[in-house]
This record gives structure tokens, C-alpha cells and sequence, in this order.
């Protein structure tokens, strides 16, 4: 009797351990971590699904060139290096953003004061080299590229040249220089820094849910 009676009270403890193992809540790190990783997969896959904006790589260089046939067509000294993608439903505002911020950035030293961060390119007198790159709007399915976002090739090309002009409104004609739409380029440049920054113009445009 005292044998089966030892039996039946392992028993029980086992069956109250088990209960409550099961209805002992997760501790707050736990859960946290937990919900976190769940919020941060449906936000990137949504950021990914909306993204509608004009997008630029700045980059600041000692010098840029870029070439078509074996000629250089444009060059700069100390400057900005500009490769914009247009999306296929970038309106003007898009463009007043880009031009605004890539001008107004403070990606160079001031000699004066030993700052690291804090002078544009225009309070440097420097140059700036713009490269249209629809490529920036590409996708992979699969091992293929695919480009179906960005703004198709006529469309693109009158935007791109009103882009280019407002810079140089913005600035100074001579100080502002692109490469030939379209063409097969080489673009070549010496990174300073190097210093690389990627702008989109997402939620600066006046675009409603119709991409007007």
C-alpha cells in the first residue's frame, strides 16, 4: 500500500508540474522579442509594396567623368556625383525635393571652423554631375532584373532634362553637368571618403492614393 500510495502521488505531481509549465505566461523579453520580429517582417514587406519617390545616390568625389564611345562628354573636379532613378510616378514636387536636398546637403568640411559635416557644395563652389540610372529601380525575379517601376524611356528623358535644368537654376549652369540619357555610359570616379548617401523623395511629393 505505501509503494502504490508513493506511485499515485508522483503521479499527481507530474500531472500539476505539466499544468502549470503550460499556463505559465512568457516572460516580457520573451514575448517582446517575439512580437517584434512579427512587425518588423509585415512593415518591410509594406515599405517594399509602397515606396512611390524619385531616387538619388550622392556621392562626394575628388573627381567624375563619365564617357560614351570612348569620349568623355562630361567631367568634374571636387563635387557631387548624382545617379537619379525616376519612378514611373514622379511628378514635379519629386523633382523640387531632389534638387533641394542633394544641393543643400552638408557632406563637406568647413576648413574654417574644422567641422566634418557642415557645408553644401555650393557654399564650396564645387560641381555637380548628374546620371540618369533608371537601373536604381530595379527588382530581381529570380535571377532577372526587372525595371517595370521605372519611368519609361520618353517620359523619362523630358523629365530627366527638367531635372537637370532646375539644378542648374538652382545653382549655376556652368557648375552642373549630366551625362546623354539613354546612352551605354562609363562612369568614372574617385570616391572621397568615401561618402555615399541613397535620398528618396517618399513622402515629400503632393501624390495622392490615384499617383496624381
Amino acid at each position: 500500500m505505501c509503494s502504490i500510495d508513493f506511485g499515485i502521488m508522483q503521479f499527481q505531481q507530474r500531472i500539476t508540474f505539466n499544468r502549470e509549465t503550460k499556463q505559465r505566461p512568457l516572460s516580457p523579453g520573451r514575448s517582446a522579442i517575439v512580437r517584434h520580429r512579427r512587425t518588423n517582417r509585415v512593415s518591410f514587406g509594406r515599405r517594399k509594396q509602397t515606396i512611390v519617390a524619385m531616387r538619388a545616390v550622392v556621392q562626394r568625389v575628388a573627381s567624375a567623368s563619365v564617357e560614351v564611345e570612348g569620349r568623355t562628354v562630361s567631367a568634374i573636379g571636387p563635387g557631387l556625383l548624382v545617379l537619379v532613378g525616376l519612378h514611373e510616378t514622379d511628378v514635379e514636387s519629386d523633382a523640387e525635393y531632389i534638387c533641394r536636398k542633394v544641393l543643400n546637403m552638408r557632406l563637406f568640411p568647413n576648413d574654417n571652423t574644422g567641422k566634418t559635416w557642415d557645408q553644401n557644395v555650393m557654399q564650396r563652389n564645387y560641381e555637380v554631375l548628374l546620371v540618369s540610372q533608371f537601373t536604381l529601380y530595379g527588382v530581381l525575379k529570380g535571377n532577372k532584373p526587372d525595371f517595370h517601376v521605372a519611368m519609361p524611356p520618353n517620359a523619362a528623358k523630358t523629365f530627366y532634362a527638367s531635372l537637370v535644368e532646375k539644378f542648374q537654376k538652382s545653382y549655376r549652369i556652368d557648375a552642373v553637368k549630366d551625362g546623354v540619357f539613354g546612352a551605354m555610359m562609363k562612369v568614372n570616379l574617385v570616391n572621397d571618403g568615401p561618402v555615399t548617401m541613397q535620398l528618396d523623395s517618399c513622402g515629400q511629393s503632393s501624390k495622392n492614393t490615384n499617383g496624381v
